[in-house]
């Protein structure tokens, strides 16, 4: 049977400028298909915000007409802050004074995507283990170390919950209808949704490295794993080789026969999309991002990234946003 309730459970969802169109609407909407639930009941209603109450824009350019602005919520509320490519731009001092204010209550919260970094702008995810897009999620770790950053697609902790965006939102929010009305309402708004094979909290983001390499191999995965926990301080290749059981030729011939590249252009190539992504997402220097990501020198990093990607880190554009701007 489907939990009864007294009145629609209401969430509130905050736009900030450039906020992915594609994880906005899944949550939406699926909020929107509980309500044409054959028992003809309106489970839940919402308000749409924006940070000066005019209409919001996608970073697809899409405009959302909105509800209102800044506006005072409730504790029996759910805040939602939905972001994307500009979530530190759109995070003013306004919008974080707000979030601060108005969670006090107590109410339950959260964000999809990037919306993630405008609550660590707000500070109000120290301690907490929490989900971003994997794009994001490099610089949010290095901003504040003291977050538990999950590789899912979504993650609860407390009253606060967070997703990677996009599709994601569905399960975020089939989770959460879950947690308001039980699993018969889920099945059927996933079925609506012609979702039929939901997502649990604990699913990767992105396509496993099994999935991607058809069979797969024990010792190559294993050898990936050492070294994307080595980034700042790479290990020797050799060392790699001992670790996993294999000479270092050996393990030369698995990354050739499994991923047709070798192990040390791998090793770069991870940490060079590493240092894109810390380039893109904050404004640490190329000095400091080449120390973050193993290399000798600024000198060594430059001609390695021009190399890759044609053209040298400090051209590289921004993405519109720092975390260093983080509330002590």
């Amino acid at each position: 049977m489907i939990e009864q309730f007294d009145a629609p459970r209401h969430y509130v969802f905050l736009l900030i400028p450039g906020f992915s169109m594609l994880g906005f609407t899944c949550a939406l909407e699926a909020l929107s298909l509980a309500n044409r639930h054959p028992s003809g009941k309106q489970y839940y209603d919402w308000t749409l915000l924006s940070a000066n109450g005019r209409p919001a824009q996608a970073w697809n350019g899409v405009t959302v007409e909105v509800d209102g602005g800044l506006e005072e919520l409730h504790r029996e509320d759910t805040l939602v802050v939905c972001a994307g490519e500009n979530a530190v731009e759109g995070s003013t001092k306004e919008v974080l004074a707000w979030l601060r204010r108005e969670t006090r209550k107590g109410m339950k919260f959260g964000a999809l995507s990037s919306g993630t970094y405008t609550l660590a702008l707000a500070g109000l995810i120290a301690g907490k283990r929490v989900t971003t897009h994997w794009e994001y999620a490099d610089a949010l770790t290095e901003a504040l170390p003291q977050v538990s950053m999950q590789e899912t697609i979504y993650s609860l902790d407390g009253r606060v919950f967070s997703c990677a965006g996009g599709a994601s939102s569905m399960d975020l929010m089939l989770h959460l209808i879950e947690e308001d009305y039980g699993l018969k309402l889920v099945e059927w708004v996933a079925e609506q949704m012609v979702y039929t094979a939901p997502r649990d909290r604990n699913s990767a983001q992105r396509l496993t490295l099994p999935s991607r390499l058809a069979r797969g191999n024990r010792k190559v995965l294993q050898a990936i794993e050492l070294m994307r926990a080595a980034i700042e301080e790479p290990r020797k290749l050799s060392d790699v080789a001992r670790e996993v059981g294999v000479s270092t030729r050996q393990l030369e011939r698995l990354f050739q026969t499994v991923l047709n590249t070798s192990p040390s252009r791998y090793y770069i190539m991870t940490r060079l999309e590493r240092a894109r992504h810390l380039l893109r997402q904050t404004d640490m220097t190329v000095t400091e991002i080449s120390v973050l990501c193993g290399f000798a020198s600024p000198t060594h990093f430059s001609r390695a990234y021009r190399k890759i990607y044609n053209l040298p880190p400090s051209k590289e554009p921004s993405a519109g946003g720092t975390l260093n701007r983080l509330p002590d």
